[in-house]
């Protein structure tokens, strides 16, 4: 008897990532990305980033064509396909669903003017209560954007697209969204339950520029012949999920309710917590998104905190203070020749850029409290550690003060999780569970299509075989120490 298979695909803007999962065993079976070196990101100007959807495209069926080369399965047992996406990016269609123009994707910053007016002209109490966050650079206004520079373009979309759904209408031949999606471009009004009119209206950005709503899970459309001919898939397989890319880190890790965090720390690091009630930052120094699972009559909000300045700070002291030649590993023992707190030593990792955190200031890092007599390369290390982590405690603050309380926090065995004191910091801190797991995105939509089809009952059913590889616990004996040095890195922070 033939296996059944669930294939989830990650579209990043360095690669795009296809994974094969097998529907009973929960394990993945083979796993491919494209391109192997970074893909391109065009920088036209100082502050923009676009790339080509059909780059996009082309490298999910190189993935596509490997994964099925490993796998050796037959495709008319694949039952359905899901999709994780870099968020918050701009595919501007004709009506023929042909691309106007490239993608400004994420982190393109050319419609923060745009945002911050229309912050200021529709006012606070408006933004924050139905948006639960400002404008900012969110799709919403990089559509203004081309409307106010690019007047030939805007008159011929027919939709505006995140990268998610561009890739969804390759595959199905059908244009659409979801709820999660509108909200994380600022087009959902969470207080109507519906598209954000009064935003699309002071935009100049007609309803019909927005695709139709189809579920998170469930039927969103099914393989047309010539995708699958492409791909080398079955035609009529369907897509059943899709979500963007930190909602989606979040699932993979099963984390849906309120209580729960994602977390990630690469070279930018992000927390992404569960909300259960409707509420918001008044100083938008995180960003609140409807979850996978999120309903009006029973509200899940993805509440973001992003650190700019976390891997990267830890990668700059391998290569300027380390010894010469020393791995992540060796750093790490060398660290933990420290005494918890660094003997008073103070790292504030803010160095790549503006943080939202800080309310968009870019303070630059800074090293607090050093003492030439006592102080080495070994407390260096530990501060930086302990700083990243602060940084989190700190913005996981604000989230307590819009009444989330994280209980458990859910990471992939990777990066800055690798490190002993990293995580033991983490969970002393906040007082939070750390479980570390064996997953990734596009394994994660793999499972979500998999909720999407049916095959799972729910997401317990369908994360029941997600590995926990380690468990970390506050550490309760010496949380006292960790907490002194937490307030007075704050204190560092205030001055």
């Amino acid at each position: 008897m033939e296996k059944d298979y669930l294939l989830g695909y990650d579209i990043g803007s360095s690669s795009v990532k296809a994974s094969l999962v097998e529907v009973a065993s929960g394990d993945c079976v083979a796993s491919a990305f494209y391109p192997k070196t970074e893909a391109p990101i065009k920088a036209l100007r100082p502050g923009w980033a676009e790339q080509a959807p059909e780059g996009w495209w082309n490298d999910l069926r190189s993935a596509t064509a490997d994964v099925l080369r490993q796998a050796q399965v037959n495709a008319t047992h694949i039952k359905a396909i899901g999709i994780s996406y870099q968020m918050h990016g701009l595919v501007c269609l004709d009506r023929e669903g042909k691309p106007l123009r490239d993608a400004i994707i994420w982190c393109d910053s050319r419609a923060v003017p745009y945002g911050q007016q229309a912050f200021k002209t529709l006012g606070q109490e408006q933004c924050l209560t139905h948006l639960l966050n400002s404008p900012g650079n969110f799709t919403a206004s990089k559509l203004a954007w081309v409307r106010a520079n690019e007047p030939e373009v805007f008159e011929r979309i027919d939709k505006g697209m995140l990268p998610g759904d561009y890739i969804a209408y390759r595959l199905t031949g059908q244009e659409a969204t979801t709820v999660s999606g509108l909200s994380e471009g600022m087009m959902w009004d969470f207080r109507e339950n519906r598209p954000a009119q009064f935003l699309l209206d002071y935009y100049g950005i007609p309803a019909s520029m927005l695709a139709d709503l189809v579920p998170t899970f469930g039927p969103q459309g099914v393989l047309t012949t010539e995708a699958a001919a492409e791909l080398g898939l079955a035609p009529g397989t369907p897509v059943t999920y899709r979500a963007g890319d930190q909602p989606n880190n979040a699932l993979s890790l099963n984390v849906f309710e309120p209580g729960e965090a994602a977390t990630t720390a690469g070279t930018s690091g992000v927390v992404y917590g569960v909300l259960g009630q409707i509420a918001y930052d008044t100083q938008s120094r995180v960003n609140t998104f409807a979850h996978v699972n999120h309903s009006a009559g029973n509200p899940r909000l993805g509440v973001l905190l992003c650190i700019n300045g976390t891997g990267i700070l830890n990668s700059w002291m391998r290569r300027h203070v380390a010894p010469a030649g020393s791995s992540y590993a060796a750093m790490n023992d060398l660290a933990a020749q420290a005494p918890i707190g660094a003997d008073g030593l103070s790292i504030l990792p803010f160095g790549n850029g503006a943080e939202r955190v800080l309310c968009d200031r870019e303070t630059g890092a800074s090293i607090h409290g050093i003492n030439f007599n006592r102080h080495t390369h070994s407390h260096l290390l530990r501060a930086a550690q302990e700083g990243i982590v602060f940084s989190f405690a700190y913005g996981m603050g604000i989230m307590k003060e819009m009444g989330m309380t994280l209980t458990t926090i859910r990471a992939g065995h990777a990066n800055m999780f690798l490190s002993p004191i990293f995580r033991e910091t983490l969970a002393s801190v906040t007082g939070a569970t750390i479980e570390l797991c064996d997953t990734d995105g596009s394994i994660g939509a793999a499972r979500g299509a998999g909720i999407g089809v049916g095959i799972y009952a729910d997401h317990n059913e369908a994360f029941a075989t997600l590995r926990k590889l380690q468990v970390i616990e506050p550490d309760i004996k010496n949380q006292s120490a960790y907490c002194e040095a937490f307030e007075r890195w704050k204190g560092w922070l205030g001055s």
